[in-house]
């Protein structure tokens, strides 16, 4: 990947394509919090995300302050998790799946010095997402647990654009599948129904400029592994 542009904000319309390509998984954040208007906008403008139906399946929550913090601290009296509600990955993930997630771990913590032996550095970086990274917004996304598996395409698009919107606004993002592992307490500490259940956090806030580990990227495979295009003109 080239150079990453800035995005344009404040009045100027933004080129998608910048936004695409500002967006990553940040995994140190500052303190600053931002605003309930920032975060709300963010939130509702990203409702336009395309449904099957339009049935919006969407159900979601933001934490800050001491709602959060509050949070964290339930988390941090069971650092083992629960069992989970769905496998974020198959079971025996298999190639060229499972090369390309050891590749991504392994690019990860060398982003910050974590070698491959250095057990206890890993797990206390995995054992960040527990604190949504230092994010002062912690948001969750959940669902209707009697939908199906296009229902949760359709809250991955409403995920997307929040995302992208978030860089629209100056914000960062990292979404968090590994909420999955609290599906109890992140219930209780939303109220949320039985009939609904989690299916990803995200940290929200403003990236620490400085930390490493918001200077790796991940690699992506060139187009010609995984595109087809038939019926064009060369």
């Amino acid at each position: 990947m080239g150079a990453i542009r800035e995005p344009q904000v404040n009045g100027t319309a933004m080129n998608v394509s910048d936004a695409i390509a500002h967006r990553i998984s940040i995994r140190a954040f500052t303190e600053k919090v931002p605003s309930r208007a920032a975060v709300a906008d963010v939130l509702e403008k990203a409702s336009r995300a395309p449904s099957g139906g339009n049935l919006q399946p969407w159900r979601v929550y933001a934490l800050a302050g001491e709602p959060l913090a509050a949070f964290k601290a339930e988390v941090a009296k069971n650092p083992i998790g629960e069992a989970p509600e769905y496998d974020v990955y198959p079971p025996s993930l298999w190639d060229p799946f499972r090369t390309r997630r050891f590749e991504n771990g392994e690019q990860l913590y060398a982003s910050v010095g974590a070698a491959r032996e250095d057990k206890g550095t890993r797990l206390r970086w995995l054992a960040r997402n527990t604190e949504f990274f230092g994010a002062p917004v912690g948001l969750f996304f959940c669902l209707d647990r009697k939908l199906g598996p296009p229902q949760w395409a359709d809250l991955g698009m409403y995920m997307q654009n929040v995302m992208l919107l978030a860089v629209e606004a100056g914000l960062d993002t990292c979404a968090q599948e590994f909420w999955a592992r609290y599906p109890k307490t992140v219930a209780k500490a939303l109220d949320l129904p039985d009939d609904h259940m989690v299916f990803s956090g995200m940290a929200l806030g403003y990236r620490d400029p400085d930390h490493p580990i918001n200077a790796w990227r991940s690699t992506r495979d060139a187009a010609d592994v995984w595109l087809e295009l038939k019926g064009f003109e060369a």
